[in-house]
């Protein structure tokens, strides 16, 4: 055995030792002489840390990926100009190499313009600034400084060997990012741009091919590819292409006061399945894992700290069941028909209404058979090669040997967890006994030292702070007389701002008023607000903010934000207009100077210990030493009862955080999804009225045992003590499956097989846990979802049983759907299935 394994582990590793030559022709990419048919995962190395890579790589490789497919983010990376960094989670070639030590490959999308709800899209701020610039179209200062990075990259790559031509990893490098949208809004200067990216990106001479995807009019020997959530009917604009897609969204990002979008593993799994039914070669999930949008890189803008995407490995790395497991058993499905796939040719069948097979053959005989149907209502009933098959709606069956049915992308079998995040009170060792504390410090609302600059008016925010902060204080005065009439009969008048975003903080007299925000939809927004003014001198201070910059758009460069007027209706002569006042402005926050946020700060703050800490205080500072959590499961932090601010741990940059709740009604979500029919990103729903995010991904790696320092920022105002981490851990496992359901059977030295074998249950608890007792076991007609099982009309009353005996105190079980397990005459004429709910402890 160990033999068999060093064997098998050397040739997974062949192609990292030796050179590949990695080319294509109209089906699929050539691998020293090879076809390919590859299943990627995007995973964005700076959106988890280091520590979790491994990890990731792995579980991706273990639910059937071949490749990891990454952006580079060029604003990450290039500081300044020709000022680069590579450290910490921007560690490229770190990334890369564990994606080699995996024996996987890798795709490399350079950009480096890469949109991705990254903030700027990527490209540095600075060069914004740089005069003359116009991002993404023939303009020299931009061409420049992208050719210089590009270059940089590329040399980098080739320096450390990691292109598949030195024997790396990488087989493919993207150039440019879904320029096609915007090519024409730039005129002549957009095609010519696009051709002299796709020639420069040549000119590297990587030795692998390069794509750019949703490019139309992309020139050989560039690829042009798809992303969407469907890509079946996409055709590259030469027939000597393969068919690629780059992005296949198996769920959406989410943005500060919006909904909670969730796309089924049914209807991604549709969509993997018609792609390679018709011709795919290579498919990517945008994302597979998503991440965490640490600090201040989320982009939008109100893109959220979360970018967990619904994606197959959640934002704290834990596969994602059912999705991550219904898609491990689809990889496994078309893996068994990748030989005839690309070797074979295809005949299209129609075999009836909405229902078509495409049927793969090659000379020796060997055949499989995709058959689909596209109706998202009714279920079909079709006869195919002399046999009958049941496909449910809007579901393919993916037949091997075009026989047995191994799989249907309607039909999930894996089990699904239960995941809890579990309360772990806030804990400070060194303070034994004594009640929890905080230093606390409260900045004042306005300009702090001296003003950077007075003017008449108002300035763009973006161009002022140039994104090194997402603050900028406005303050001015007006005077109010004593005869005023709002001054005697106690009515207040009503401030009114007029802003094209993104939010902003209100401050009178140094008093907290409100707060005003667009959303992600739309940025502008209307502030009204009754304030108090005294008799005599009034000062107004408005915090103005961004919540990230644009990431994409035909000259988003350009797109500012800021104030456009401030009025104070009320007075005795009407509405007083502030807009055309002296303003005086401050960029950034004091204790954002005084870098806070590392902990020990400057030796010139006094703090203010206490055990009672101040509630609904805007502005405020909150700093705590704390231990670790116990355990080794992921943690967030619950920012539940604070406003909103930002969040470190050690000076590490959690990110902004805001318990902004959805603005939408419950009538704009859903409690059940129909996977059946076109997936859009509103279509699923949930969360409506809730807290967009509450919980912020913190990476074990960042903790010390003991002695963290915790940093909160709070702009206006919430409750620390409320302030506690959680312990993200699987609980459950549920498993729901029909008689009907098929399974690809495993051989003796655990390869796949076509095999028609007898449908089972499935449940697994993860790590060093057991599956401690089971809540609910019936075979029948068992109806409801895991969490709310509820026995149908008809029931084996030894399902509880059988269950407990396969499963009880056991890591991982299978109960079979057999007549030895469950009675054979149990509900005569009704579809009979398994469903279980076991507790993980």
């Amino acid at each position: 055995m160990k033999l068999c394994f060093f064997l098998c582990l050397l040739c997974s590793f062949t192609f990292l030792a030796l050179g590949s030559n990695v080319s294509y022709d109209g089906r699929s990419l050539i691998i020293d002489g090879q076809r390919k048919l590859l299943l990627s995962a995007s995973i964005h190395y700076p959106r988890s840390v280091p520590a979790m890579w491994p990890s990731l790589v792995q579980t991706a490789k273990e639910g059937g990926i071949d490749v990891i497919e990454t952006y580079v983010f060029w604003n990450g990376h290039e500081l300044s100009p020709g000022n680069y960094y590579f450290g910490g989670r921007f560690d490229l070639v770190k990334f890369v190499k564990i994606v080699q030590q995996a024996g996987m490959y890798l795709i490399l999308r350079i950009g480096p313009f890469v949109a991705a709800e990254w903030n700027y899209g990527g490209v540095p701020v600075w060069l914004h600034y740089i005069p003359g610039t116009v991002f993404r179209t023939y303009n020299q200062p931009f061409m420049s400084h992208m050719q210089n990075f590009t270059t940089y990259i590329v040399n980098l790559m080739k320096q450390e060997k990691l292109f598949a031509s030195q024997g790396g990893p990488i087989i493919l490098s993207q150039i440019e990012n879904e320029y096609g949208y915007y090519e024409n809004f730039y005129k002549e200067d957009g095609k010519k741009y696009a051709m002299w990216a796709a020639k420069m990106a040549v000119a590297q001479n990587t030795g692998v091919p390069w794509i750019m995807c949703q490019q139309w009019d992309a020139p050989d020997p560039v690829i042009d590819t798809c992303n969407s959530f469907y890509c079946d009917q996409f055709k590259p604009t030469s027939p000597n292409r393969p068919k690629i897609w780059t992005e296949n969204w198996p769920g959406w990002f989410k943005t500060f006061g919006g909904r909670n979008p969730h796309r089924p593993a049914e209807d991604v799994a549709y969509a993997v399945a018609r792609f390679f039914q018709k011709g795919g070669s290579v498919q990517n999930y945008y994302m597979y894992h998503g991440g965490t949008n640490f600090g201040r890189t989320a982009g939008g803008p109100f893109i959220t700290t979360s970018y967990d995407y619904d994606a197959p490995i959640d934002e704290y790395g834990l596969p994602r069941f059912p999705k991550w497991g219904h898609l491990k058993e689809l990889h496994r499905a078309i893996k068994l028909c990748e030989p005839v796939l690309l070797n074979g040719k295809a005949v299209n069948i129609t075999l009836g209404p909405s229902v078509e097979a495409d049927v793969y053959t090659d000379e020796s005989g060997a055949c499989a058979a995709f058959i689909a149907n596209i109706d998202d209502k009714n279920d079909r009933m079709v006869e195919f090669r002399n046999m009958s098959y049941h496909l449910p709606a809007w579901s393919v069956s993916i037949l091997p040997d075009c026989k047995n049915v191994v799989f249907n992308t309607a039909k999930v079998s894996t089990q699904t967890h239960v995941v809890s995040m579990i309360d772990e009170n806030l804990q400070q060792s060194n303070k034994g006994a004594v009640t929890f504390k905080w230093d606390v410090l409260k900045e004042n609302a306005g300009i702090w030292g001296e003003a950077d600059f007075v003017k008449t008016g108002f300035v763009d925010l973006i161009n002022t702070t140039k994104d090194t902060t997402d603050y900028l204080w406005h303050t001015t005065s007006i005077y109010v007389g004593e005869n005023e009439e709002f001054l005697k009969n106690g009515s207040k008048p009503v401030l009114l701002i007029n802003s094209t975003g993104h939010a902003l903080h209100a401050f009178v007299n140094q008093e907290y008023q409100g707060t005003g925000t667009g959303n992600g939809t739309h940025s502008p927004f209307f502030f009204k607000n009754p304030i108090p003014l005294r008799a005599g001198k009034n000062e107004i201070a408005l915090l103005c903010l961004t919540v990230g910059l644009p990431t994409a758009g035909p000259f988003y460069d350009f797109v500012g934000a800021g104030l456009i007027s401030v009025k104070i209706k009320g007075f005795n002569n009407g509405t007083v207009d502030l807009s055309s006042s002296a303003w005086s402005y401050k960029i950034g926050i004091q204790g954002e100077q005084l870098k806070l946020y590392q902990g020990d700060g400057s030796s010139s703050v006094n703090w203010t210990t206490t055990s009672e800490p101040p509630k609904g205080q805007a502005l405020t500072w909150y700093k705590a030493v704390v231990d670790a959590p116990s355990g080794d499961e992921p943690i967030g932090l619950d920012m539940l009862h604070m406003g909103k601010g930002l969040a470190w741990l050690n000076g590490e940059e959690i990110g902004r955080y805001w318990s902004r709740n959805s603005e939408f009604e419950e009538k704009d979500c859903v409690q059940e999804c129909d996977y059946r029919g076109k997936f859009l990103p509103d279509k699923c729903d949930t969360d409506c009225g809730k807290p967009t995010q509450k919980w912020y991904h913190v990476p074990r790696s960042w903790f010390k045992p003991s002695g963290n320092i915790l940093v909160i920022f709070e702009e206006k105002g919430g409750d620390p003590t409320k302030i506690k981490f959680l312990r993200r851990k699987v609980t459950g496992a549920c498993a729901n499956v029909a008689e009907d359901y098929p399974s690809i059977g495993l051989d003796s030295q655990g390869e796949d097989k076509i095999n028609k074998n007898t449908p089972f249950a499935r449940l697994t608890c993860p790590g060093n846990t057991i599956i401690s007792s089971v809540k609910f076991a019936s075979f029948g007609t068992p109806t409801g979802k895991c969490g709310s099982y509820l026995l149908g009309s008809c029931h084996d009353p030894n399902s509880s049983t059988v269950v407990e005996k396969a499963c009880l105190n056991k890591n991982d079980c299978v109960v079979k759907l057999t007549k030895e397990n469950f009675k054979n005459n149990l509900c005569p004429g009704s579809s009979r299935k398994l469903a279980v709910e076991a507790i993980c402890s």
